[in-house]
């Protein structure tokens, strides 16, 4: 019985996250291929389905955690996408991306570190909360989870960053672009991650203090992806 609740629960785990991934698709249908959204979307719906295939190939040690984990991830990305559709304020992370994505000066390089950076520096740290509650346990259960999601993402970053930047007949753009993406680093933003989300778990009996804590980090991690998302010239 106990082996039957388990697969119950790890198929109904990836349901979730097929629908996220059913979600991101047709997204990426709806908008154009320059939107700095869609590239993000495109960035994000590679590693959401290189996160689903692990799990339906035992890759995970907790299938259900990791499911968990990645569903409450991806799902603040997409309130932040349904917030600013219905013409909301998203997240102060988010900020930045959606009101730059028709912007002509950014090349699209920088809309997915843009967007990474909001979804690691912020995202994750939150939805990594949200599924120890879910799940009834601590940050500490889950290092394992997050450590292999972030081993994913940054197996895909090099790959993101070869395939987004110019090549060298665009010269003149690729000297500061390469500064500018040199700048920024996902193991880093992963790191900073990890401590806020224990941060946040350890303030969860102060509400206040936590949310405020909350507020700063969102507003800090903005803050960055302004700065990723910097006009350049032609």
């Amino acid at each position: 019985m106990a082996q039957l609740e388990r697969f119950a629960e790890s198929g109904a785990s990836r349901r979730g996250v097929d629908g996220v991934v059913a979600r991101m698709r047709a997204l990426g249908d709806d908008w154009p291929p320059r939107d700095g959204v869609a590239v993000f979307n495109r960035v994000y719906l590679s590693v959401t389905e290189e996160v689903h295939r692990s799990i339906g190939l035992g890759a995970f040690a907790d299938t259900r955690a990791a499911a968990t984990l990645g569903v409450r991830f991806a799902e603040r990305y997409l309130a932040a996408v349904d917030a600013a559709a219905e013409g909301h304020r998203p997240p102060a992370c988010w900020r930045p991306l959606f009101q730059y994505r028709r912007h002509p000066g950014v090349h699209p390089l920088q809309f997915a570190l843009a967007g990474i950076n909001a979804h690691i520096g912020h995202d994750l740290a939150l939805a990594l909360v949200d599924a120890c509650r879910t799940l009834g346990c601590e940050p500490a259960e889950l290092e394992d989870e997050f450590d292999r999601v972030g081993d994913i993402l940054v197996s895909l970053e090099e790959r993101i960053r070869e395939e987004l930047m110019p090549g060298p007949d665009l010269l003149q753009i690729g000297d500061p672009l390469t500064h500018l993406a040199g700048s920024w680093s996902l193991e880093r933003a992963r790191d900073g991650a990890w401590a806020a989300a224990r941060t946040l778990w350890a303030l969860r009996e102060l509400p206040g203090v936590a949310g405020e804590f909350g507020e700063r980090l969102d507003g800090a991690v903005g803050l960055v992806s302004r700065i990723l998302l910097t006009p350049l010239p032609d």
